[in-house]
């Protein structure tokens, strides 16, 4: 039976009705920055007419990046309107801290085989260390803890209560391992050692791949380099302290440091760029910081993948851990000294780049 016309009158409204609707709300998920832009241009808080850095002003990310994370977090957040994402820097959302972590741990791991020879090589045209893996540092997260939670552990060299991130980076300034959640008045040395990463690396299961060959018969293990406040291991070289050093042992520091800065570099922008982090955070949960922490280094290293030029207004110069005193750890592995005094050789005699 043929249906009536009525009826095919009614579906084709029907039809209509979804179609406007459809238009409408795409119109309201394009539009909601438009709108926010008059308002912040309104207020005075945006000096500049250009759209996309009146963005990345606000943001922190361009617009691709910022559609990006947003197909990250939609299936976790498809309740939600994208117009009401907020990032990290303005306003932490739990359910937004959660999506990351399902959505975006991707962005943050250690490289796989042909991703690390790129790395060696890349870390080598820096200043010439062979094998080289990646640099370690760590920072301060300070924070205001309410006096019933203000513990002296919490209390650091500095006399701020603060909160731990232990990174390794590649020459990109990619966070390629991290570890937080330790309070600020605990050393660089025992954060290593109760990390995943020096369990790993002690038991042979990372850092491990065929040693390299140098000229003279040098042989040298993949390593990463950290500064003083770390122990010297076989896979962790240090610069050598102490007064009169030798010509090849200086050349050794300052190669050594001019490869390491790329890890100060990344923490610098990190916090320049997370004002969350940079800065004091008041009265946070100590239990849930940890996990915001990590969101914002996914973060952090999908700007890296994206592509995004850093804003103007994050500098790289200051260092991400001013008035903070240098660590010094005694600990040096023999069989490391070794390696070190190899390496110092070697470099010593490389022509200088």
């Amino acid at each position: 039976m043929a249906p009536s016309r009525r009826a095919s009158k009614k579906r084709k409204r029907e039809k209509h009705a979804e179609t406007e609707g459809d238009a409408e709300a795409s119109v309201d998920e394009s539009d909601w920055w438009l709108e926010l832009s008059q308002r912040l241009s309104t207020t005075g808080e945006m000096h500049t007419d250009d759209e996309e850095e009146k963005f990345k002003s606000f943001f922190r990310v361009s617009r691709k990046t910022f559609d990006y994370i947003c197909s990250l977090v939609k299936p976790d957040l498809s309740s939600r309107p994208l117009s009401i994402i907020i990032t990290v820097e303005s306003k932490v959302t739990w359910k937004f801290v959660e999506a990351m972590e399902e959505g975006g741990m991707d962005h943050l791991k250690w490289p796989d085989e042909n991703e690390m020879e790129e790395i060696k090589t890349k870390f080598e045209m820096i200043q010439g260390l062979p094998n080289c893996c990646g640099a370690i540092d760590s920072t301060h997260v300070v924070m205001s803890l309410p006096s019933v939670e203000a513990s002296n552990i919490w209390h650091d060299s500095k006399e701020n209560y603060s909160m731990i991130l232990q990174a390794i980076v590649d020459p990109e300034m990619r966070f390629r391992d991290i570890l937080t959640g330790w309070p600020g008045s605990i050393n660089n040395h025992h954060i290593l050692k109760s990390s995943g990463f020096f369990r790993l690396c002690e038991s042979g299961q990372r850092l491990n791949s065929p040693v390299k060959e140098l000229e003279g018969g040098i042989q040298i293990q993949e390593y990463i380099v950290g500064d003083g406040g770390y122990p010297l291991l076989p896979w962790l070289l240090t610069p050598y302290y102490g007064k009169d050093l030798s010509a090849s042992k200086f050349e050794f520091n300052k190669k050594h440091h001019g490869t390491r800065l790329v890890v100060e570099r990344a923490l610098a922008r990190f916090k320049g760029t997370w004002r969350i982090i940079d800065g004091v955070m008041w009265r946070p949960d100590k239990h849930k910081l940890p996990r915001i922490i990590l969101v914002c280094c996914i973060l952090h290293n999908i700007i890296i993948d994206q592509g995004d030029e850093l804003h103007a207004d994050v500098p790289l110069s200051h260092h991400h851990d001013s008035g903070y005193k240098q660590q010094f750890c005694p600990f040096a592995d023999a069989n490391a000294q070794t390696l070190r005094e190899q390496l110092s050789n070697y470099l010593s005699r490389k022509p200088r780049q």
